[in-house]
């Protein structure tokens, strides 16, 4: 099954979500290592880097998912069909694990990691549909040209035009006014994953859409990896020397953190298929293809058995029998990371032995 694949670009998701699982699940919140949390705003650290990671890979996976049926001459009321069931499943997972388990009417969020994932999808599929690399170039520049026109000349009540600081950017006062009580909890006010900052995730979303047509041209697997290094090498450049007039921010997905964070992915998606797909060296990777296979199972049943395990005291019970006593406080809550993710990467392993495979 592997051979059938691209997989570098299985390892490449089974490599994101490891370190999603991973900087989610510390065993104490209280201690963890700086890269593996986010930055406290503008910034970056590797925790950063994961989530558009994803959403850049499903924007590859467009290309080359989507490029095949319409090689094949699927009729596009088809095509429409599966875009908008897998669109509506996705958000309704979304909104069912924000909910779980006591489902708050009042103030259940609305916006998230899945419902941006289905939005992203959902405008990127049609946008695919219906125009050329060219067109799709131009909605990139579009998107991420608005998002920063209006973040920094339209200013928020009360706060002057550009100010990017949490209270006062115009973004959240959006979150603020619409999303109201539905925000996500640990703010109460604005969501990362939040309305307006969802147009430039798009663009994130189109430029995987960039490097599925490169992998899927028939150049030498070493033309393909150099064009997609040299582009990501400009687009990180391109984010740094943004930076300077609007800062990398994850939680504000401002237009440099998506250049910079979709070039880093154009060079290890690069590197990656070289190595695996080129170089055959697959044994190493062979973990992570496995376990991206199966990135959207994982990850939903990592949320929802560590929500249980809050929930009933089980997680502390264990980490207090367990890992505390085993290292200092920062080494003993990464090490109950590291093993709830191996636990799901061999979770990931069953289920590729049984050939089962959560498809959406």
């Amino acid at each position: 099954m592997l051979s059938t694949r691209l997989n570098a670009l299985d390892a490449f998701r089974g490599l994101t979500i490891f370190l999603m699982v991973l900087v989610n699940t510390p065993g104490d919140h209280n201690h963890v290592y700086g890269p593996l949390r986010h930055a406290d705003w503008h910034g970056w650290t590797i925790t950063d880097a994961v989530f558009p990671s994803f959403v850049w890979i499903v924007g590859v996976a467009i290309t080359l998912s989507l490029g095949r049926k319409l090689e094949q001459n699927v009729l596009k009321p088809a095509l429409y069909n599966d875009i908008f069931r897998r669109t509506l499943i996705l958000f309704t997972l979304g909104l069912f694990l924000y909910a779980f388990p006591t489902f708050p009417l009042e103030t259940f969020r609305i916006l998230g990691v899945l419902q941006r994932i289905a939005i992203c999808y959902c405008i990127t599929s049609l946008l695919f549909i219906h125009t050329s690399i060219r067109g799709q170039i131009v909605a990139i520049a579009g998107l991420l040209l608005s998002y920063a026109l209006i973040m920094n000349f339209i200013p928020a009540p009360g706060f002057a035009p550009g100010d990017l600081s949490v209270e006062g950017n115009v973004a959240h006062y959006i979150d603020r006014i619409i999303l109201g009580r539905h925000n996500y909890s640990q703010t109460g006010t604005w969501d990362p994953e939040g309305i307006l900052s969802t147009l430039p995730s798009i663009a994130t979303c189109l430029l995987g859409v960039i490097a599925g047509h490169i992998l899927k041209t028939a150049w030498h697997i070493n033309d393909r990896t150099q064009r997609l290094i040299l582009i990501g090498a400009g687009l990180a450049a391109s984010g740094l020397m943004l930076n300077t007039w609007m800062p990398i921010n994850k939680k504000l997905w401002t237009s440099s953190f998506t250049l910079f964070m979709a070039g880093a992915d154009f060079i290890v998606l690069g590197g990656m298929l070289w190595l695996i797909d080129g170089r055959r060296i697959v044994a190493p990777f062979r973990p992570a293809m496995i376990m991206g296979m199966n990135a959207i199972a994982i990850y939903l049943t990592s949320e929802f058995l560590i929500t249980i395990l809050d929930l009933t005291r089980w997680k502390e019970a264990i980490y207090n029998a367990v890992f505390s006593p085993l290292a200092s406080p920062i080494n003993a809550s990464l090490l109950f990371a590291v093993t709830y993710s191996l636990l799901h990467l061999l979770l990931a392993y069953v289920l590729y032995r049984r050939n089962w495979f959560l498809k959406v």
